[in-house]
């Protein structure tokens, strides 16, 4: 039996541990102590902790602590009145992804609600279940206004990043089959006699784009993930409201909420017919019919990507823009992306000129587009009729918030009509949080989302005190000349070191591939943006890399991490470049933009 001394500390432990969810008992000199302590601090996990060598009887309480659970070592972990053991038991607990259950008194349905079923709410909600939360993520698409819906997995998925890219790639390989004959590749045709079949190409894309929505379904039931199809409302900080197709309406309550809604696109306001008759990137990539002649309205990456592989599939297509090129990208590649799509790619731009009205011709029963141009030397705006068969719309993104209640919840917009956030991605109610396009300031890209949605499940359930970096992310726009950059554009870089203080090095360079069929030569270019470094000539920091050419992605993706560690011009040219590649060149750049000296490619 217990000594009555003893049992009466048991039972002093006994309502310890009963009055606190976590108790525990520990001496101020052990690390392993420390430790435990260390990972219920990150875990946001509250605790009452008795330092035993910091009382007169501490060395009783630990004879009572040994005859309760056989434990005489510290730290000694109670939860939910349960003996846990010591900090190797916490940490394997942790480490089981069982803990943070274990921990779980806040009453509510869910650990986290995540209010979208795109890249970054998917990677936020998988994440933070596999660390042990109990999580539910709600999804539902509202149709366009043509009606087109699609599945699990966002945008980038379903009508972005993944059917463009694809779309990319069919018209890459026209101008590949164009180039075989002179590679000796004979009973191909002559390269106008080459066609695209939409069709096929859609049904391949889509059927693509079904297997992702269903392996999306299959990771988040492994992961034990609750999926909701259905509208979610947020009505208070910890409440959301999920109406399904029907209209039937469900609460459910979380402790904390993730809003991961992302955009969709725009339409232009006081322009006659542009819901009726145009379509977005949300329709496009599943057309049921050749999209025939196109108007493509917009000078957005989306804009020109969609307009670039139509017109390689053979249609005939124009590109109304307002004013420049791809806005917030370097404006000497966007002009060359533009000035290649023209005298290249057979796309006609008409600018700068704006959408007045689209209607259905009576006879033909094609689209009468009519616009409004200015002419260059700036007189009088006339307008103009583009018969056509599809207007796409590409003119920006915005979330849709309008049914989303974060005003319910105390959640603030940003003047730009996107969610405002701090560096851990939390708005201003304590308990919602907000990641990806929908956030403000954050760059709208997929890679991003997904980075920013694991790192915050890894903050909130993993014990992780790191934020994303949005630093130096590099991003590709698949035109028909491929261009992608990281770090500053030239005129970012001017703007904010003037300038005296950038010099840019830059060279126009030949693909081997594009010999042989003699495509158009100085094409392709790029350039490094430094930091001007007095004293240290040809050790420029780099502020930024532009390159426009074949597998532009690939080529800027390892660059990427060479800006991110702080690389210098020094460093690129002492590297030795892989032979003969297009990437090499960045190995060697030695002509100063507005020396004088010709930036064209010479030899190999």
């Amino acid at each position: 039996a217990m000594p009555p001394a003893l049992k009466q500390l048991a039972g002093q432990i006994g309502e310890l541990t009963s009055k606190h969810h976590v108790t525990i008992f520990s001496k101020t000199t052990c690390p392993f102590c420390r430790r435990v302590k260390s990972l219920f601090d990150s875990l946001h996990a509250s605790y009452h902790c008795v330092e035993l060598d910091q009382i007169d009887n501490g060395k009783e309480f630990q004879d009572a602590l040994e005859s309760m659970t056989g434990q005489r070592t510290v730290p000694n972990v109670f939860i939910g009145g349960k003996h846990i053991g010591g900090n190797d038991n916490c940490q394997e607990l942790f480490s089981q992804r069982k803990l943070i259950g274990l921990l779980r008194t806040h009453g509510y349905q869910y650990d986290l609600i995540v209010v979208g079923g795109g890249s970054g709410g998917l990677a936020a909600a998988k994440e933070a279940a596999q660390l042990g939360a109990k999580v539910a993520c709600f999804d539902f698409v509202m149709p366009t206004p043509t009606g087109t819906r699609w599945g699990l997995g966002g945008t980038c998925v379903n009508v972005g990043c993944i059917p463009k890219k694809l779309m990319h790639q069919a018209a890459c390989l026209r101008e590949s089959i164009a180039d075989a004959a002179s590679y000796g590749w004979e009973g191909i045709g002559a390269a106008d006699s080459i066609t695209a079949n939409w069709a096929t190409l859609r049904s391949a894309v889509q059927d693509h784009i079904g297997s992702l929505n269903w392996g999306y379904r299959v990771q988040l039931r492994t992961n034990k993930v609750e999926y909701q199809n259905r509208w979610a409302c947020i009505v208070g900080p910890n409440q959301v409201i999920g109406r399904d197709r029907g209209g039937k309406e469900t609460e459910y309550t979380a402790q904390k909420i993730l809003v991961a809604v992302g955009e969709r696109p725009n339409y232009p306001a006081g322009v006659l017919g542009a819901q009726e008759l145009g379509i977005t990137s949300d329709d496009l990539f599943s057309l049921d019919r050749p999209p025939g002649e196109t108007v493509v309205v917009g000078a957005s990456y989306v804009a020109l990507e969609c307009a670039g592989f139509l017109a390689a599939m053979g249609f005939k297509v124009h590109v109304v823009v307002r004013s420049i090129l791809l806005r917030g990208f370097d404006q000497e590649m966007a002009d060359l992306i533009g000035a290649y799509m023209s005298e290249h790619s057979g796309v006609k731009f008409i600018r700068p000129a704006v959408p007045v009205s689209l209607e259905r011709d009576s006879s033909s029963g094609r689209i009468n587009f009519k616009v409004s141009v200015t002419p260059a030397d700036g007189g009088k705006p006339s307008q103009q009729v583009v018969q056509c068969d599809t207007v796409l719309f590409a003119i920006g993104r915005a979330p849709v918030f309008s049914q989303l209640g974060l005003e319910s919840a105390g959640v603030s917009l940003s003047k730009a009509g996107r969610i405002v956030v701090n560096d851990a991605d939390r708005t201003t109610c304590e308990s919602i949080y907000a990641i990806g396009d929908a956030a403000e300031g954050r760059p709208q890209l997929t890679p991003a989302a997904i980075q920013a949605g694991r790192m915050l499940a890894r903050r909130l359930y993993g014990g992780s005190a790191e934020n994303c970096d949005y630093t130096g992310v590099p991003t590709t726009v698949f035109t028909p000349l491929e261009y992608s950059c990281c770090g500053l554009s030239e005129d970012a870089a001017m703007e904010k070191f003037g300038k005296d203080g950038v010099i840019v090095y830059h060279k126009n360079f030949n693909p081997l591939e594009w010999t042989v069929p003699h495509r158009p030569e100085n094409a392709c270019y790029m350039k490094l943006v430094c930091a001007t470094a007095p004293g240290q000539e040809g050790r420029e920091p780099i502020l930024g890399m532009h390159y426009l050419g074949p597998n532009a992605g690939e080529v800027m993706q390892g660059f990427a991490l060479g800006l991110k560690k702080g690389a210098t011009k020094w460093d690129l040219d002492n590297t030795i470049g892989i032979h003969p590649t297009n990437a090499e060149w960045f190995t060697g750049l030695d002509v100063v933009k507005g020396s004088g000296v010709s930036a064209a490619a010479t030899g190999c």
